[in-house]
């Protein structure tokens, strides 16, 4: 039964949630918040596509421009470096998973979905606060508790590495290629960048991926 709303950025880890849960996903969501590209939405579409998933793409970036990172267009320069590296924070949109998630809820309401899919995983916690379990956990209740149909919140990837997820989309046979994770949103991926750094060292040994450097 198709019951299932998936929040898709179109990053290698929310397409292997996409492929993994394909036969039960009634509708695949993607947000465009503000982002200095639309490159991961592209790779969303095209997956969306070639499974024959409904795809749509909210439009929530008037609530991008008041909100800092430099992630957005209105933000600073991309830093290069390892996800670890502190000057990634500047990469954090506050509450983004929060702002999304809240949303999904109402579309996946709307369209009599019972569960909600979000690809956040254990290599996230350490910057992005709205990855955690202690974030995860209860904003999943609240969903439950504030739906009529008690939506479940199901984020499978949660404890898991990049290196795992990337593992567990070779065994379903997902092609990376049709990924994205550059924040720079150049013809290719940088290679310098936190998620281009975290993506070789997740791909090492089956990295499809051009890179600048």
């Amino acid at each position: 039964m198709k019951d299932k709303l998936i929040i898709v950025s179109g990053g290698m880890d929310s397409i292997t949630l996409l492929h993994k849960h394909a036969q039960f996903i009634k509708l695949a969501v993607s947000f465009y918040y503000g982002q200095k590209h639309e490159k991961e939405i592209q790779c969303a579409v095209e997956n969306c596509f070639m499974l024959e998933i409904p795809h749509i793409t909210v439009d929530i970036s008037a609530v991008g421009t008041l909100l800092k990172s430099d992630l957005l267009k209105n933000g600073g320069e991309i830093p290069e470096g390892h996800y670890e590296d502190l000057s990634m924070k500047r990469t954090v949109v506050p509450f983004r998973n929060g702002i999304m998630l809240s949303i999904a809820a109402g579309i996946a309401e709307s369209n009599d979905c019972k569960e909600i899919l979000i690809g956040n995983h254990a290599g996230d916690h350490a910057i992005y606060p709205d990855c955690r379990a202690d974030f995860i956990a209860p904003m999943a209740e609240a969903i439950e508790n504030g739906t009529y149909g008690k939506i479940q919140v199901y984020a499978p990837f949660l404890h898991m590495t990049k290196r795992q997820i990337a593992i567990t989309g070779k065994s379903i046979d997902v092609d990376f290629s049709l990924t994205w994770s550059c924040y720079k949103g150049g013809t290719v991926h940088c290679g310098k960048c936190g998620t281009c750094t975290e993506r070789k060292e997740a791909l090492e040994g089956f990295d499809p991926t051009e890179y600048e450097a």
